[in-house]
């Protein structure tokens, strides 16, 4: 079992204290920098106010380029999965035609 350590990051000048396996903690700080960061571009365009909605901007963006990277994803999997029924059908044609073939 994972031991849990607490691990205290700074998002938008408020520390946080999480508890995290030490296996993640890396992608935790890294996480919590990358929140930092959108919430301070957001934060800096002065289109929103307060920390509640900047967050919640923060995380309807995130959540978008999320969504959005999937997406595009799941159509190079459908992509990849087309090209392999192809290069397989190929393959079974040009085995079938030597199979066809008479021997020598």
């Amino acid at each position: 079992m994972t031991e849990s350590n607490t691990l205290t990051v700074q998002i938008l000048d408020k520390e946080y204290c999480i508890a995290c396996p030490s296996e993640e903690r890396n992608n935790l700080e890294r996480a919590a920098r990358y929140l930092d960061g959108k919430m301070r571009e957001i934060r800096s365009s002065g289109k929103v106010v307060g920390a509640d909605r900047v967050a919640v901007m923060a995380a309807l963006n995130i959540t978008h380029d999320l969504l959005h990277k999937q997406q595009h994803l799941d159509q190079q999997v459908g992509d990849n999965r087309e090209q392999v029924r192809s290069l397989l059908n190929r393959v079974d044609s040009a085995l079938q035609r030597n199979a066809d073939e008479p021997s020598h």
